[in-house]
């Protein structure tokens, strides 16, 4: 199983996702690829991330957690490893 939440991307980025994927909401794509297709559709995704947008993507793999998780450009959360653990850092805000 693959999840990739795109933001900030190319209609046309988001197209082409479609075709191998199923958009259940606007930005987060969902299928089953084998690991080569997975990797081809990431390399295009982050060839389009010129424009600023920002993209996680979340798979299967033989981990702890039975997943991995990859993020590039500018999200809302950074993919920490800790001792092999991947978690998700939200960044301080601070208030005013």
């Amino acid at each position: 199983m693959i999840v990739m939440i795109l933001e900030r991307v190319k209609p046309s980025t988001r197209g082409e996702l479609t075709r191998w994927m199923l958009e259940p909401h606007p930005g987060v794509f969902v299928g089953t690829l084998s690991g080569m297709v997975r990797e081809k559709l990431w390399v295009l995704v982050c060839a389009s991330m010129k424009g600023g947008g920002a993209a996680t993507l979340i798979y299967t793999a033989d981990t702890e957690q039975g997943f991995a998780m990859r993020t590039i450009g500018d999200t809302s959360r950074v993919v920490v490893d800790l001792e092999g653990l991947q978690l998700v850092k939200f960044p301080k805000t601070r208030i005013k």
